[in-house]
């Protein structure tokens, strides 16, 4: 009658693939363009329709929290003084930096921006003595939005921001005031052309090594009635490819991640004297500790979820998450290129632990 610790482990490198996008997976460092379009609220002072117009930005993302976008747009709104007579147009121009903060890199991004430029305000209204009243000033905004990606090279963007400017337009008999900061409120919408972001990097699957073979078994001494030969503890290892586990930019575990999360709960509920199963997530070192800790913990969890379904007693599961703490190959440099994605590959995994006792028989 002895001891037998039965062991098993499973490995998975979750590359690229977003489980719900996260640092490493939906953040690449990519570049984008957002053409879109613009609906104007102008600023009543202006005496001018609401508008509508276009614009083009292109972005960068910096990091896991932030993006940089160039914008360039075009509005103009009719004139609605309601004097007879009168007529024209009201046209801003603007040129601006937006700071965005993201508060996701899901599929749904909801985000903060902040904006400084310049703008072109120009007021043209026959009858009225504003004839070609031209001002180009400084300019700011502050909004919020949201940007929804359907795939790594394809989303929506949209925002509602806040736009302040100095014009240039005062008749003499008033009816315009506009010689002064204005404050016009746009509403924009722009589709997402994603580029310039490394490609996911698939793996090819680890061979599965051999079990390691149990010691031989002492010569028995001489004697009259032998002495029982003692059994030695056995280590069982399994190790699946990382993009086994989930497709790309996919929060479900694939086909063939059930395949060999499957064949790991038939093993561990083939030996029922297991008494703790443990599955820990590991990430690589792009992105913040906190955002990779989290990232960690959603990974231990969902593959957890999946083995309690498969019928693993839940009671004895438990899910960790180690961050970026324990990496198991170290790269040089800083920036998500393709090259150092490549490198931390290793580092981009969840292993999954069952221990116990069983008694075995000896020879």
């Amino acid at each position: 009658m002895n001891k037998k610790l039965v062991s098993l482990a499973v490995a998975a490198t979750l590359g690229l693939t977003a489980i719900t996008a996260s640092a490493e997976d939906m953040f690449r460092g990519a570049w984008y363009a957002v053409p879109g379009v613009s609906y104007m609220n102008t600023d009543s002072d202006l005496e001018a329709d609401n508008g509508a117009g276009g614009f083009i930005s292109i972005g960068k993302e910096l990091s896991p929290s932030w993006d940089l976008q160039g914008r360039l747009g075009y509005n103009r709104a009719d004139e609605d003084t309601g004097i007879a007579g009168a007529g024209g147009k009201y046209k801003q121009t603007t040129l601006g930096l937006d700071a965005l903060y993201m508060f996701s890199r899901d599929k749904f991004r909801p985000f903060l921006l902040a904006g400084i430029g310049a703008a072109r305000n120009d007021v043209d209204y026959s009858g009225l003595g504003l004839t070609d009243k031209k001002k180009t000033s400084w300019l700011a905004g502050l909004g919020l939005g949201a940007q929804y990606l359907f795939n790594d090279t394809f989303g929506l963007q949209a925002d509602l921001r806040h736009q302040w400017s100095k014009a240039e337009a005062q008749n003499a008999a008033r009816t315009v005031d506009a010689d002064e900061t204005i404050g016009n409120t746009l509403f924009n919408v722009g589709g997402i052309f994603r580029f310039g972001a490394p490609a996911p990097v698939v793996a090819e699957a680890a061979p599965e090594p051999a079990p390691i073979a149990a010691a031989p078994e002492p010569m028995p001494e001489p004697a009259p009635a032998p002495e029982p030969v003692k059994c030695t503890p056995q280590m069982d290892t399994i190790t699946v490819g990382a993009e086994k586990l989930f497709g790309f930019d996919k929060a479900n575990i694939s086909d063939e991640g059930k395949d060999a999360l499957n064949e790991a709960a038939a093993k561990i509920k083939a030996n029922p004297e297991l008494k703790a199963v443990i599955v820990t997530g590991h990430t690589d070192r792009i992105g913040s500790d906190a955002y990779n800790q989290k990232l960690s913990e959603r990974r231990a969890n969902l593959v957890k979820d999946y083995l309690a379904a498969q019928g693993v007693d839940p009671s004895i599961i438990e899910a960790v998450g180690k961050g970026e703490s324990e990496p198991v190959v170290q790269c040089t440099g800083n920036k998500a290129t393709k090259k150092l994605i490549e490198c931390l590959q290793p580092n981009r995994r969840v292993t999954i632990q069952a221990e116990g006792q069983k008694e075995t028989g000896c020879n």
